[in-house]
């Protein structure tokens, strides 16, 4: 077989370039490549209850594939399609498996939950009628829906309604009476408060948008609490030794102060004295330490060569004059 240093680097590069690109390729497209050998269901439901495209598909809690459209089916009902593909070949769905939307976080994310029942194996691409599918409740929707209500409720009109209703039954028993007096003061009441409410309403329709468009990093932050506990859970016992060795050694040191409370005291004293000199003389201290600098500097200079010193004596000799022939 020919080496390498003896082939066309031409050709070298261009297939070493044609297999990169195909990688590159397959890995920005696994999911269409999972969609060639997984299987394809559909579900139907009365309320897709904000079930979207690429949402997990989870059986018994544990993903198994993903949701590939969620579309309106025409007919004579009208009703959610739900089409979605199981990618995991020891999943097995029986002729009666149900489906369920469920909600995967506290912000309101789904998946959709298969429930494998029944003998069999439910055909490719079968459908999962509306008597096997249910669709949790949205609170954020119920929220949002209760603020967008009220808004179009005319709550002076409707507590008048009920003050004339009390009025017209007055002379009802006191039963009925009582019911519809009780009737009319919460609805006074409700009117007037009626521009708090809908400033709180409105808030938590902002509250729950915001929390909603943040599902990730809340889910994140509960994932990193989450094993933040999950680490000390575990290292409980290190801690818990930590504490007691901290408690014995605070222990020891204050029968080593008892015991030898004799020796240390005037040593104390006599330290605080000397603290107290070298505050007096701060000054001087600082002065010495600065003209020090220079001294220290030369005198590295001078025996920085080995075991002696560079010096020179200036007028030792007397210097050299030479004579003029007039003397």
């Amino acid at each position: 077989m020919k080496p390498f240093r003896e082939r066309n680097p031409v050709v070298v590069g261009t297939v070493g370039l044609t297999v990169i690109l195909a990688a590159l390729l397959g890995a920005f497209q696994l999911d269409r490549l999972a969609a060639l050998t997984g299987r394809s269901y559909q579900a139907a439901f009365h309320d897709a209850s904000g079930l979207a495209t690429g949402n997990e598909v989870r059986v018994a809690g544990v993903r198994a594939g993903v949701v590939t459209a969620v579309e309106l089916a025409r007919e004579s009902q009208p009703y959610v399609r739900v089409r979605f593909r199981v990618d995991d070949d020891g999943v097995r769905l029986g002729r009666d498996t149900g489906a369920t939307i469920r909600i995967k976080t506290v912000l309101g994310q789904k998946y959709l939950a298969l429930s494998p029942a029944g003998p069999g194996k439910l055909p490719e691409h079968a459908q999962i009628p509306l008597d096997r599918t249910a669709a949790p409740f949205d609170v954020v929707q119920a929220v949002t829906g209760l603020a967008d209500t009220l808004d179009k409720v005319d709550t002076d009109q409707l507590a008048q309604a009920f003050t004339t209703l009390s009025q017209t039954f007055a002379d009802t028993p006191a039963s009925v009476s009582t019911s519809l007096t009780g009737l009319s003061r919460l609805s006074r009441t409700v009117a007037s408060r009626d521009a708090e409410l809908r400033t709180l309403l409105a808030r938590a329709r902002d509250v729950t948008g915001v929390l909603a468009q943040r599902d990730e990093e809340f889910r994140k932050l509960v994932t990193d609490g989450e094993k933040l506990l999950t680490e000390v859970t575990r290292r409980r016992d290190a801690i818990h030794q930590l504490l007691v060795g901290t408690d014995q050694l605070a222990t020891q040191l204050s029968g080593l102060v008892a015991d030898n409370r004799t020796q240390l005291e005037p040593a104390l004293r006599k330290l605080r004295d000397v603290v107290a000199v070298l505050q007096r003389n701060r000054d001087d201290l600082e002065q010495t330490i600065k003209r020090m600098g220079p001294f220290v500097t030369a005198f590295a200079n001078v025996v920085g060569n080995g075991r002696w010193f560079d010096s020179y004596v200036d007028g030792l000799l007397q210097p050299y004059l030479p004579t003029t022939g007039g003397r």
